[in-house]
């Protein structure tokens, strides 16, 4: 074994060694006295119980419908809204960013790497989301670390990766000293590789984007017999693909091979979102990069003129987009492009996202759903969670508001439960 592999294994070590526990549960959990919000627009149940056996709920009813053991440990949410615990659709726990960001990050090691892709992991489960689809990672970090949260080993959401991103050379997201695909069989063997490690997703980039120097945002990058053979190939293996896109061609021709999901979006047209809502493609926004909001934290990690002017030109076309995206019916799950938990606009990424969706057409209902059962759907498990029902993961969130009336309600969390364990507790405070 190499030494930079057992300095990667002792640091891991380490990190885990060092980190806090979440609270042990006892037999049971019933958090008493909240508002559980519906998500199908029916009246919320008031003054509720939600009975928590080990990592799942196991009751929900009013107070006095639900028996409570006698040895539960009680929590008290009385005045609070209860809701799923958030998921964000788009993550790089390992993200890196042009200017000062990729420069201060230029030499990290693979264990580095891993040890600040779980830190992050810690601190956007404590920001209440409680599932996150990451959208393409360095390494195979994401694979490790998301084996060592189902493991117990480390503390984080529960995390479905594609792996590694599938670049072309020249492409959006390519490094000249770094591993890219070019040609169909490169693209369906790279898929497969992924597939192999344990990706349940695969990611392809199709056109220009905001991080790449150079080039339009909605230039048509992937061949399109590069694009079925990846979608092809995928699907054989029962995973789904998406693709970073902000080409209403690249999109409309990927669509035509079946993908499954759109990330960004930026310049999509209103023909191509109405052929997205025909064929059932999702669209995970990540409007929160592009607009006004957000442009103080771009600034302040010290983000290259040429990086702000590319973001500043797009954010008025993906504005429209996510606009009209709405206005069409396509199905949207929420996702941010950055950190869940980053800070922004005095809120976290994840809440300010949910936020803008609301500006743009959404009801706070919608935008809560975007955020929850929505993503459920695309990760093909709503049957385990996105909303609170008896046999699903107790992912639960306490908020201090009805979300369903102001989606603001998001900035303030009370409370976190992943699976039955406690990992943030204000309620009492």
């Amino acid at each position: 074994m190499s030494i930079a592999r057992i300095q990667f294994r002792v640091l891991c070590l380490i990190f885990l060694a060092l980190s806090v526990p979440a609270a042990e549960t006892t037999a049971a959990i019933a958090i008493v006295g909240g508002t559980v919000v519906d998500l199908e627009g029916k009246a919320p149940l008031e003054n509720a119980v939600i009975l928590v056996e080990g990592e799942r709920i196991a009751a929900i009813g009013a107070a006095g419908k639900v028996k409570i053991p006698k040895d539960a440990e009680q929590l008290d949410a009385s005045g609070v809204w209860l809701i799923p615990g958030l998921m964000n659709m788009h993550v790089h726990l390992g993200l890196i960013l042009p200017g000062k960001m990729a420069a201060e990050l230029a030499n990290e090691s693979e264990a580095a790497l891993a040890l600040r892709m779980a830190a992050n992991a810690r601190e956007s489960l404590l920001a209440g989301v409680t599932t996150i689809r990451l959208t393409g990672e360095t390494a195979h970090a994401d694979l490790a670390l998301m084996r060592a949260i189902n493991k117990g080993q480390a503390d984080g959401p529960r995390i479905y990766s594609a792996g590694e991103a599938l670049t072309i050379t020249a492409g959006h997201g390519s490094k000249g000293s770094e591993r890219n695909y070019d040609g169909a069989d490169e693209l369906v063997k790279a898929a497969r590789t992924q597939i192999s490690a344990g990706a349940k997703w695969i990611k392809i980039l199709i056109s220009g984007g905001i991080a790449t120097a150079g080039g339009d945002l909605d230039a048509v990058l992937m061949m399109p017999e590069e694009i079925r053979a990846v979608i092809d190939a995928a699907h054989r293996f029962g995973i789904p693909v998406t693709a970073h896109s902000g080409s209403p061609t690249a999109t409309s021709i990927a669509i035509d091979y079946g993908l499954d999901c759109v990330e960004h979006g930026y310049f999509l047209d209103r023909p191509t979102l109405q052929k997205m809502k025909e064929h059932g493609t999702w669209l995970v926004p990540t409007i929160v990069v592009s607009q006004p909001a957000t442009e103080p934290f771009f600034k302040a990690i010290g983000s290259p003129p040429w990086y702000l002017a590319r973001r500043n030109s797009a954010g008025v076309a993906h504005w429209k987009a996510l606009q009209m995206a709405i206005e069409e019916g396509v199905k949207i799950a929420l996702g941010t492009d950055q950190y869940p938990h980053e800070p922004n606009d005095g809120t976290t990424a994840t809440a300010r996202e949910a936020q803008y969706y609301v500006d743009a057409g959404m009801t706070p209902l919608q935008a809560l759903r975007s955020a929850t059962i929505e993503p459920a759907r695309l990760l093909e498990a709503e049957a385990e969670i996105g909303s609170l029902e008896p046999g699903k993961y107790a992912d639960i969130v306490a908020v201090n508001m009805d979300p369903t009336e102001d989606i603001k309600a998001l900035r303030n969390i009370l409370l976190v439960m992943k699976g039955g364990r406690v990992y943030r507790n204000l309620l009492e405070q």
